[in-house]
């Protein structure tokens, strides 16, 4: 096997893992592998080089990069005389780390942490109005209890993303793993 069939090879086997694993987190195979070939690309391609190297249509391709760009995985570069768009992968893994899942878990608190606070200011009319049955009452109080530990849960996560978004968390887990 000639240089050139082994770099591909493993590349490949790169794009493929980044692929799968990123399914994982809900995003799309094929948005994965994009990410993958983008990463491997030592120049910022076009949305017709991307659709050219991975066989895509237009149409997917487009949507694809654009979910890569709201991940912040992938960011639009400028390049002097050049009309039409360039990509370019996020080359720093902790960063493209950081904003993957901080954006994620911060809409899933912001959803969460929403219905929580409207679901508790209705147990407690529950249990102030006069005419609700003492049955209906206690399950309310129970309830409340449940989600105020899960606020606290809620409240916890959202520190632990805004140690990630200030790179605080380095300073507990450090990039190197020798923590220097």
């Amino acid at each position: 096997m000639d240089g050139e069939k082994r770099l591909e090879q493993a590349r490949e086997r790169v794009i493929d893992a980044i692929s799968q694993n990123m399914h994982l987190y809900g995003v799309t195979e094929s948005v994965g592998r994009l990410y993958g070939a983008l990463y491997f690309q030592e120049e910022p391609m076009t949305l017709d080089e991307m659709k050219e190297e991975l066989g895509m249509s237009k149409t997917s391709m487009s949507t694809s990069v654009r979910n890569l760009v709201d991940l912040k995985m992938v960011g639009k570069v400028w390049r002097k005389g050049v009309r039409k768009d360039l990509y370019q992968a996020e080359p720093d893994w902790y960063q493209t780390f950081i904003d993957f899942f901080t954006i994620k878990w911060r809409a899933g608190v912001t959803i969460n942490v929403s219905a929580m606070e409207k679901s508790l200011a209705e147990l407690q009319f529950l249990i102030e109005h006069d005419q609700v049955e003492e049955q209906v009452k206690a399950q309310a109080q129970a309830d409340i209890e449940k989600l105020t530990s899960a606020l606290e849960y809620y409240d916890w996560l959202n520190r632990l993303v805004d140690s990630f978004e200030s790179k605080e968390i380095f300073k507990f887990i450090p990039k190197n793993g020798s923590g220097a």
